[in-house]
């Protein structure tokens, strides 16, 4: 019955994704956050489906933490359901993602409607200088930024050391970056289709004031808060390391 259910939610997943999505595209004149508030709607709806089908929610924890002026995110990547989940948790955002992503039909083209600043992550010091370029534009005019500072999903009870993109954003624009720890992986894994019931834990960490301090020194603290955080939240048993 696990397999099955995955299977559905899975399927009614991909399904409904360019049902809701691509009406969306002939609102791309509108404002970003009517844009951002319709294409959320798919988003809002997987997380129904996964309660529904899979018994499979989550919690938000310190909620008042959750700003509402621009920011730069730094949230845990450990399952495909954080890059769902947080378009109904948090307040519109762009994302910082391989470039690859924009390539997914529907999926993909939903990403460049939103703003997401895509990058080549093998093109190194380029790579940096578009995120700084194109976060800080995109900062001034109003959206926050998401990030994942370890670059890739990372299995529960692994630690991967945060890239210095966000950081270096951070520093450079001299906005505030705001922490986002959660345990999905624990149920909704990387590269398995099974979902596992249960609740997820998202903590929203405290906002970091960045200016007056270097991307080492913020980096520093996120890591830190980051790791204790998971540590409070994990549960090494239904870890897939």
């Amino acid at each position: 019955m696990l397999y099955l259910r995955s299977l559905i939610f899975t399927a009614l997943m991909i399904v409904t994704m360019p049902i809701i999505i691509i009406p969306c595209f002939l609102l791309w004149f509108f404002p970003y956050p009517l844009r951002w508030k319709f294409m959320s709607n798919w988003a809002k709806l997987v997380n129904w489906m996964l309660k529904a089908i899979c018994g499979l929610s989550y919690e938000v924890i310190n909620p008042e933490n959750i700003p509402n002026t621009p920011v730069i995110f730094f949230c845990k990547h450990q399952s495909a359901w954080e890059t769902i989940a947080m378009q109904q948790i948090l307040p519109a955002h762009v994302w910082v993602l391989k470039r690859e992503l924009i390539w997914v039909p529907v999926f993909g083209w939903a990403l460049l409607e939103l703003e997401s600043i895509a990058i080549n992550r093998k093109a190194g010091k380029k790579a940096m200088e578009q995120v700084i370029q194109q976060g800080t534009m995109r900062l001034n005019k109003g959206r926050s930024i998401m990030i994942f500072p370890e670059g890739t999903r990372v299995a529960p009870g692994e630690v991967r050391r945060f890239g210095m993109g966000g950081p270096v954003l951070a520093e450079k624009s001299g906005y505030p970056v705001t922490l986002v720890a959660h345990n999905a992986g624990e149920y909704w894994r990387r590269r398995d289709m099974i979902k596992h019931a249960g609740v997820i834990k998202v903590v929203i960490g405290p906002t970091i004031e960045t200016k007056g301090k270097t991307a080492a020194e913020i980096k520093e603290f996120a890591e830190q808060w980051m790791k204790e955080t998971m540590n409070e939240i994990t549960t090494l048993e239904s870890a897939d390391h």
